[in-house]
């Protein structure tokens, strides 16, 4: 766009249009990393040439951490030695390549998609609303289905029952991107993020573990949060600011189907079975779980949910609940006749993980140069003790990171490639004033998740746009923001509150997460 018909654009389009602007020119996450890494070795050298260092009280002890030097001797043989063991010591590799086999095999089958379009198309005229932002909350279990299937759907269904369409669509866009962090089960992103945490809360206590079921119980009272927070805004801003929808007026051009895609004879057979599948994996482990001497308890309390197999096995349990309905939806369609096709979908769903294997690589490698440095104890406790000595601390704080959150979304769009460079900073600092890192993992995902609607960063936003066209020509990038831009205000707000509410009852935020250390 010429910079004359820029600046007649309205100011907070050329806001927008700036934001996306200085976002493009940001490199691949790769590459930040790489740059992050070299950063990272020169800081280093430069904070061991100074003589920085920190002492702190561990308990009854005195703890003083010097900087170590990438550039020594003995850092360059650490970089070159360590390198391997850094990318497969990478706690998140493991943990989201393990649980793709499952989820990975139930999308490749069709499953996931199957299922969505199953509950959003049953569902009664009076709570269509509720169904198509309660699946989009849903849907983050199954990667980018949410977006490809529940938001152009969402718009149809309205579409369908002669309400306006591009309600459908916000609606739709606001549980799928806006509500992303949200859900009533453990999703990929739980998995990730948690591996992440775990990264960076180590360079303070080498032998804590964050479960991805640490943010668990707040996520699955945010869902329903959400959920009547997106219907009010769908029914009493989105609906009457629309108005009535007409085909083809005012010279505009529709060409969207009047009609959703209805499930086929063989996919409803299919889920059948994928339901009967999943219940024989959940007695399976309901079977090692419950007896009073089940293999899944801690083996001396019997406990299942504190320090228990249940719990450090989450993540190939969470494997198993995906895989075996997936296998029993093949087998329902009969596209899975024997082993090999099995294994084929496992197979298929890892070859999508090409690029987060060579973005894990470089994000391992920053986070090791960070913690081996002691750039992270050091940065950490000053900003701990500059955070206490000015009194921000505790709840504002929090509220403040929040907000930070939001602010970085805008230029950055992956939750997980913006973790790995905030995690090490911020977990470290929080856990030096009292937080437990899985409450500093689920303020992040608070501010991560409301602007993702109003960002033209997002990678499917544009896609939003073309599914919006389809209804009417003149839907713009404006358009579709200033759609969302109440939903996105109205989550930042009723989430946050959800947070101070929570903050101040002290309760659990999940399995094997507080609010304190």
């Amino acid at each position: 766009m010429a910079s004359a018909e820029r600046l007649k654009r309205p100011g907070i389009q050329r806001l927008l249009d700036g934001i996306e602007l200085a976002g493009n020119k940001l490199p691949h996450p790769a590459v930040l990393f790489i740059i992050f890494a070299l950063l990272t070795i020169a800081v280093s050298h430069i904070f061991y040439l100074t003589g920085a260092h920190v002492t702190f009280q561990q308990g009854a002890r005195t703890v003083v951490v010097e900087a170590n030097s990438l550039l020594t001797r003995e850092g360059i043989a650490w970089m070159f030695t360590s390198a391997v063991g850094n990318f497969t010591g990478f706690a998140p590799l493991g943990l989201v390549l393990v649980a793709m086999l499952g989820v990975g095999a139930a999308e490749h089958v069709g499953l996931l998609s199957a299922l969505i379009r199953k509950l959003m198309l049953g569902a009664p005229k009076s709570l269509i609303t509720l169904m198509v932002i309660f699946v989009g909350l849903l849907s983050s279990v199954a990667a980018d289905a949410g977006y490809l299937v529940v938001i152009p759907l969402g718009a149809a269904i309205f579409h369908a029952v002669g309400r306006h369409p591009l309600a459908g669509l916000a609606a739709a866009f606001f549980g799928v991107a806006a509500g992303f962090s949200a859900n009533i089960v453990i999703s990929l992103l739980d998995i990730m993020l948690a591996g992440i945490t775990q990264e960076a809360a180590s360079m303070v206590d080498p032998y804590i573990v964050i479960a991805p079921t640490s943010n668990l119980y707040f996520m699955i009272v945010s869902t329903f949060v959400l959920l009547a927070l997106g219907y009010f805004i769908t029914e009493k801003i989105t609906v009457p600011r629309l108005g009535e929808y007409r085909r083809g007026g005012d010279g505009a051009a529709f060409g969207a189907e009047e009609t959703s895609p209805r499930l086929t004879p063989e996919e409803n057979r299919g889920l059948r079975f994928a339901g009967l599948f999943l219940l024989g994996a959940v007695a399976f482990l309901l079977l090692l779980s419950l007896p009073p001497a089940a293999p899944l308890r801690h083996p001396e309390t019997g406990a299942l949910f504190i320090a228990s197999p249940f719990m450090s096995g989450m993540v190939p349990i969470i494997m198993l609940l995906f895989l075996a309905p997936a296998v029993g939806y093949g087998v329902g369609m009969k596209s899975m006749k024997d082993d090999k096709s099995i294994l084929a979908a496992m197979t298929k769903s890892m070859e999508t993980m090409g690029g987060y294997l060579v973005l894990a690589f470089f994000m391992a490698q920053f986070i090791s140069y960070f913690s081996y440095s002691n750039l992270a104890t050091i940065l950490s406790v000053n900003g701990a003790n500059f955070l206490s000595g000015i009194g921000f601390t505790g709840l504002p704080l929090m509220l403040a990171f929040i907000v930070l959150t939001t602010f970085l979304n805008f230029f950055m769009g992956s939750a997980s490639a913006k973790w790995a460079i905030m995690a090490p900073i911020f977990v470290p600092m929080f856990m030096y004033l009292g937080f437990d890192p899985t409450f500093t993992q689920l303020a992040y995902r608070i501010g991560d998740s409301v602007t993702n609607v109003i960002t033209p960063l997002l990678p499917y936003f544009a896609l939003i746009v073309v599914f919006a066209e389809k209804y009417d020509k003149r839907t713009g990038l404006g358009t579709v923001i200033s759609l969302m831009l109440p939903y996105s205000l109205l989550a930042l707000l009723a989430w946050s509150l959800l947070l101070v509410a929570w903050y101040f009852t002290g309760l659990p935020i999940g399995l094997g997460g507080g609010i304190y250390l």
